[in-house]
């Protein structure tokens, strides 16, 4: 047996972490390296830990999944990245595969099923879980920019979505300026450009909205 998969879990939930953790850790060919609690610290861990795999929740706190996925296939292409996430919809699938992620499981796949999309990865091959809809993956090979479309949503910038989240989560300006290493001034520069955006202006307003989609489960 050649070296084992180097593996990075990152999901904010501790007991998924933990059932995710002793499921790999069954596996002879598997080691878990790391555990990260939100995407910032994925980033961090993978510089660290240079992991082959990381096993990716797409809703977390302070840096979403999105934000780091693409941040680490740039300092790290060869890493693969799968998704593990209760997000379906076409949207949250598409920016996935767009952001660099190399497989997609929804939450409820099986033991089984997680292994196959692992080994399907690391053969070179994409995975999508079976609960996906045939319609979505064909819509990402011919290359349909349905992403692009001109939603409010689509307006915002992969920083403003973070701040999005943080307020969301009820995060005041300071602690988000703390957080992402910037001015509580460019967290307030940020803040009106959502609301502008989003024509939304009220921190309830933009929690109701971060809510309906899908970025904070509150």
């Amino acid at each position: 047996m050649g070296e084992k998969r180097k593996i990075i879990i990152a999901e904010d939930h501790t007991i998924l972490r933990e059932g995710l953790r002793m499921l790999l850790s069954a596996n002879p060919e598997c080691e878990v390296v790391a555990e990260a609690e939100d995407g910032l610290e994925a980033v961090r861990l993978s510089e660290t830990f240079k992991p082959d795999l990381i096993l990716m929740d797409l809703s977390m706190p302070r840096m979403n999944g999105m934000g780091a996925i693409q941040e680490i296939k740039k300092q790290a292409p060869e890493t693969k990245i799968l998704v593990l996430t209760v997000h379906k919809t076409e949207e949250y699938i598409l920016a996935a595969l767009k952001s660099g992620a190399d497989g997609y499981v929804l939450k409820d796949a099986t033991h089984g099923e997680l292994m196959l999309a692992i080994d399907c990865i690391f053969s070179g091959k994409s995975y999508l879980s079976p609960g996906i809809s045939e319609k979505v993956i064909e819509g990402y090979l011919e290359g349909r920019k349905t992403l692009k479309s001109n939603t409010s949503w689509d307006t915002l910038t992969q920083r403003e979505r973070e701040i999005l989240k943080m307020i969301a989560e009820g995060y005041k300006n300071k602690d988000i300026a703390d957080y992402l290493c910037i001015s509580a001034k460019t967290v307030e520069k940020h803040r009106a450009n959502l609301m502008k955006k989003l024509d939304l202006h009220s921190a309830s307003s933009l929690t109701a909205f971060a809510m309906d989609k899908g970025i904070i489960t509150k």
